[in-house]
């Protein structure tokens, strides 16, 4: 067996004479080559990589026996959130191992359910996953999109519920779409791109989606072209049909912005033409319901954290406009409508809380959950008395409870079954100081009874971007790592979304700084604390989250025993020019903007590896089929970072293939990957 102490052989990363002017600041980008996919120089790169990663990892003993605890483990029944529509129910479950979730339907909730459809009977490797369900108003019809390999280009296709037989009907060129039926249930509406270039559709840049209407029966070229905007290329279209089904709410957005704009068409008139509602990017608006003309959404205008309005649209400007239910403390997630109240879900440091609330705003009352973590559901039509919801935490895997609207009771219609006890483990929620004085909340589960001694290895995960929120949830991957003696710590960083829109703002373009500090403030106070040391300490993260752990790494390598950065975004200059990277500007801002190049460079994480420095252990993880953060990122950082590294440390890529950005990724290879990242860390952080 090799010497852990000998510097890997890496792969020969050759470099070419590439120097772009940004402002007047030269840059190198010697690695240019490797942001072609498909040449054979960097096929050729990807598999001599593979071949070292993969070679390291099968040396590590401990390996093989975590990845059958993980099995072990993963195979419980899996539940999702039951929904109805027309006189049937639906909803997901997976066996325990299965691949893909299985949807399956029946006609009351104590029948016999039939499968609807199966995606694990759709590839033999599991990779074709079902990114879309709508049913139809009268329950008869699914529309249904695929995904191929991970990729965010969809497929849609319609099922005959009952005979779960396919019709003719083939949507293509799909993508950051849903699907939203008329209430006649002949057609819906979606929205796609023109189609791409076959060879380069993983890599080109998304600009001018379309909203249509297709109906059933008819080929898609014949579907209708409901909106587009010529004049504006980075706008996309959601539309979604209200549940009276007299109009098209369209909520128009622009890149990952959280401000938007609405627009309406009435549908009961065919000829009826687009409104514009609200025609600024001033705020977010969610559509929630509506009463005839009254319209209510879930706004932060106005309201950082939140708050429900109605606007009339027979009067609809802002003065007209009616406060239901005002902004409070805590931070309003998601607004739905259920015996013709509003359910309200609120984030309370990081935890769910859902107050229901009558039509004028009045309080009703809360939703007792069953303990400190995240709910998520209490979906259904305007007037249901029953709706569902589930319920999870670190050490609770995801229960389905059933609400009566009226009583006010849940009651478990599925609780799954995981060889584990969850007293043995302790959750605990500190709050600790970053760089310039801010309170940052932190979740820290562990064994019960653990000494803090600075001895313990210490998995760090946080995410602080998009306005996207990190809540309490089960992972049979993150108790695995308990069950090993790791701990496991997930801060709240700002970027988030978990304090509202000013907690976002706060981690965004020019303040982006804020997030790596933060983070590295939490790596502080677990080991000022007492719960590990620099040597015990990975850190992780993904998509943007990638981004995050590639920015400290690069700022505090000394902080560190080990990094796992997953299809991160690496390369801050160049991000903007690859499938939806531009949509990403209003989180980073642009490398065009002359300001805004100085932040992005000075974090940049391939830009900011110095030669001759030590770095920590690294585990980069990317796939050969993301056209979300395309895997040049991770490759042009791997080799920057293998030619910079000093040490013995291990600095290594690991590319997946047949894979995306990480949804739809059958269960075999969401095993091996996290029993990959757990022997890498056996060995990096001298786990016992």
């Amino acid at each position: 067996m090799p010497n852990p102490d000998q510097p890997l052989v890496y792969p020969s990363s050759h470099k070419v004479e590439q120097v772009d002017d940004y402002h007047g600041t030269k840059v190198a980008d010697p690695y240019r080559w490797l942001e072609d996919p498909d040449s054979e120089e960097t096929k050729a790169w990807v598999e001599a990589q593979n071949q070292v990663t993969f070679g390291h990892l099968g040396e590590i003993a401990a390996r093989e026996q975590i990845e059958q605890r993980l099995t072990q483990l993963w195979d419980y029944e899996k539940f999702g959130i039951p929904f109805k529509e027309g006189n049937h129910y639906f909803y997901f479950k997976n066996d325990g191992l299965q691949n893909q979730s299985v949807l399956y339907t029946l006609p009351s909730l104590d029948a016999e359910p039939r499968v609807l459809i199966d995606p694990n009977q759709l590839s033999e490797d599991g990779t074709v996953a079902l990114s879309g369900v709508a049913i139809s108003e009268n329950g008869k019809l699914m529309a249904y999109g695929l995904s191929t390999s991970g990729s965010d280009w969809q497929e849609w296709k319609v099922r005959d519920v009952e005979t779960g037989v396919d019709l003719s009907d083939h949507v293509q060129w799909v993508k950051f779409s849903g699907a939203s039926w008329t209430q006649d249930s002949q057609g819906f509406f979606y929205s796609r791109y023109d189609e791409p270039n076959e060879q380069t559709k993983l890599e080109d840049v998304n600009y001018f989606q379309k909203l249509y209407y297709h109906r059933l029966g008819h080929p898609q070229s014949e579907d209708v072209l409901i909106y587009h905007r010529l004049d504006q290329k980075e706008w996309g279209f959601n539309g979604g049909v209200t549940e009276d089904g007299r109009y098209l709410v369209i909520s128009v957005w622009q890149g990952t912005d959280t401000k938007n704009l609405i627009f309406y068409k009435g549908l009961i008139n065919p000829d009826a033409s687009v409104v514009e509602l609200i025609s600024e990017f001033d705020a977010s608006y969610s559509f929630i319901d509506n009463d005839g003309s009254i319209f209510w959404f879930r706004t932060d205008l106005n309201a950082p954290r939140g708050r429900v309005i109605a606007i009339d649209v027979n009067k609809s400007t802002p003065d007209q406009w009616q406060e239901i239910i005002p902004e409070a403390a805590e931070t309003l997630e998601g607004v739905s409508l259920l015996n013709n109240q509003f359910v309200a879900e609120y984030l309370k440091d990081a935890q769910t809380q859902i107050k229901i609330f009558n039509l004028d705003g009045s309080f009703v009352r809360e939703v007792a959950l069953p303990g400190i973590g995240s709910a998520g559901g209490f979906g259904g039509k305007r007037y249901d008395t029953e709706t569902f919801y589930s319920f999870t935490s670190f050490t609770t895997p995801a229960t389905i409870y059933r609400y009566d609207m009226v009583s006010g009771e849940s009651t478990i219609f599925r609780q799954p079954q995981v060889d584990f006890n969850p007293a043995d483990y302790e959750t605990k929620q500190v709050f600790y100081t970053s760089k310039d004085g801010t309170q940052v909340p932190m979740f820290i589960t562990h064994k019960q009874g653990m000494q803090l001694d600075g001895s313990h290895p210490t998995f760090l995960y946080a995410y602080g971007g998009f306005n996207i929120s990190i809540t309490p949830s089960f992972s049979v991957g993150t108790l695995v790592w308990m069950e090993m003696g790791g701990i496991y710590a997930v801060p709240n960083l700002r970027g988030g979304g978990e304090y509202g829109e000013e907690w976002h703002q706060a981690g965004t373009k020019l303040n982006k700084q804020n997030v790596f500090d933060d983070f590295i403030a939490a790596a502080e106070w677990l080991i000022a604390n007492k719960y590990t040391s620099p040597a015990k300490l990975a850190i992780a993260g993904g998509s943007n989250g990638g981004l995050l752990v590639g920015a400290c790494m690069t700022q505090r390598p000394d902080l560190f025993g080990a990094a796992l950065p997953a299809v991160g975004v690496m390369d801050m200059l160049r991000f903007h020019k690859f499938t939806i990277g531009w949509a990403w500007e209003p989180e980073y801002g642009s490398p065009d903007n002359p300001e805004e190049f100085k932040t992005l460079y000075a974090y940049s994480p391939l830009h900011n590896l110095k030669l001759g420095t030590s770095y920590p252990a690294t585990l980069i993880t990317t796939a050969d089929h993301d056209d979300r953060v395309v895997p040049a990122h991770s490759f042009k950082f791997a080799a920057a970072l293998q030619a910079a590294h000093k040490g013995a440390a291990p600095v290594l890529i690991r590319i997946e293939t047949k894979a995306g950005h990480g949804a739809g990724k059958p269960t075999t290879k969401i095993i091996a990957e996290i029993a990959d990242r757990w022997a890498f860390l056996v060995r990096a952080l001298d786990m016992v």
